[in-house]
Order: C-alpha cells, then sequence, then structure tokens
C-alpha cells in the first residue's frame, strides 16, 4: 500500500512541540515579568484631589514629613494629613489658589462637602495578609527614603519601590545598607558625607553602609526571616 502521507509530515509532531514548548516558555516569561509588583505598581503614580507638591513642602520650606504625617514614628500605620492640618498653613497661605478649591470647600458651610475629609487617592499598600509597622522602622533607624524614594523631589507622589517580599527580605537581610542615626531617619540629603560626625577614631568606618553596620551591632539588629514576621 502506497504512504499516504509525505515524508515531509514525520517531523511534523517534533516542529509541533518545539512551537509549543516556545509559547509556554514564552508565555511565563512574559506573565513573569509583566504580572511582578515592580512593573504592576512601580511607578504609579494618581493624580490626587489637590495638586499637594512635595518637592516645595519638603524640599523648599523644609517641613518635618511628621508634621502631616504625624502617626509614622509612633503607629503601625502612617496616616495621611487631615483638612485642618493643610487648613492651619493654608488659611493664611494662598488663600486664593484655584488648586486649593477642595480644602477651602471643607471649611464652608454652605457647601456640600463641608466637614469632610479630602479623598486622598492611596499610593502605597502592602497586601491585606501582610502586616508592616511603620513605628517599627522608623524608630530603629530606617528612613522614608528606604521605601518611598526621594519623596522630598516628587511634584506628583509616585511608587518608587515594588514593596514585594522579596524586597523586603533584601532588607530584613542586610540592614545595614539602609540604618542611619535617629536624628538622620528624616533628612533625604543623608550621605557619605554625613559619617564622620557620627564616628570618632575609627578610619574603618567612612560610607553609610560601615555605620550601618556599627548600628547594627550597638542596637542589635536583627531582622527576623521567618514567614511569620509580617504573616500573622
Amino acid at each position: 500500500m502506497a504512504n499516504f502521507f509525505p515524508r515531509w509530515t514525520n517531523l511534523l509532531p517534533f516542529k509541533i512541540g518545539i512551537c509549543v514548548i516556545t509559547l509556554g516558555i514564552g508565555v511565563v516569561a512574559g506573565f513573569t515579568y509583566y504580572a511582578t509588583p515592580k512593573t504592576l505598581a512601580v511607578g504609579y503614580q494618581p493624580s490626587q484631589p489637590i495638586p499637594f507638591s512635595h518637592r516645595i513642602h519638603s524640599e523648599q520650606l523644609g517641613i518635618d514629613c511628621r508634621y502631616c504625617h504625624s502617626f509614622v514614628d509612633v503607629s503601625g500605620h502612617s496616616n495621611v494629613p487631615t483638612s485642618n492640618t493643610c487648613w492651619n498653613c493654608h488659611q493664611h497661605v494662598q488663600q486664593e489658589s484655584p488648586k486649593l478649591q477642595p480644602l477651602r470647600d471643607r471649611f464652608n458651610p454652605d457647601h456640600p462637602d463641608f466637614g469632610k475629609p479630602v479623598e486622598w487617592v492611596r499610593i502605597h499598600k502592602v497586601p491585606d495578609y501582610a502586616y508592616f509597622n511603620h513605628a517599627a522602622h522608623v524608630n530603629r533607624g530606617i528612613s522614608c527614603q528606604s521605601c518611598h524614594g526621594r519623596v522630598d523631589q516628587m511634584e506628583v507622589v509616585y511608587q518608587a519601590e515594588n514593596l514585594s517580599m522579596g524586597w523586603c527580605l533584601e532588607c530584613h537581610r542586610a540592614p545595614e545598607k539602609h540604618l542611619r542615626p535617629m536624628e538622620e531617619i528624616f533628612n533625604f540629603e543623608y550621605g557619605d558625607g554625613d559619617v564622620a560626625k557620627y564616628v570618632a577614631n575609627d578610619e574603618g568606618v567612612t560610607t553609610t553602609e560601615d555605620l550601618g553596620l556599627k548600628l547594627k551591632e550597638l542596637w542589635q539588629v536583627q531582622p527576623r526571616e521567618s514567614c511569620a514576621t509580617c504573616h500573622h
């Protein structure tokens, strides 16, 4: 009986197999990259009801982070400023700016939004099944900058780090890269040039990481790496 299929069909199953494997690898690689926190969260920059510039308030005017985020060093959760916090200054400064109309509405008894909080859009958020304590980190030498980037230079705040589990573990495994003296926690300009004023007769300590190792030993910082650390 004559061969019904041409000779080239003998290799067809192998060709199909190679195509399927290649496609599968492409799908896995694409999902691995595009479905990670790095691509889904980093750079997230929503518009806010009031265009608040951290560059002006933090860098130019030198307002301490804790004036607006008053719970950051005493509570497990940070907070956004209340309307009263903003109004403390803006009842005297830029009172008629159109950008501040939503704020003025909160203090206008004839407006529907009178007494309501400004609905700021949340940017940084860890999953509900993970626990992060702001005060525990801030009071152990971790700066705002380590997690939020150079917020003092942002006109519009965006998410600078992915806040993934792997990213958190990198810090827990090498906290010396982020530890700094307590008085430098809210100093976004802190760098190697500031190390000298915290060490005496120790020529081996010249970088912030060198000082971080000293602080890690002094403060007995031993971050845990077990699942129960964040997943209670």
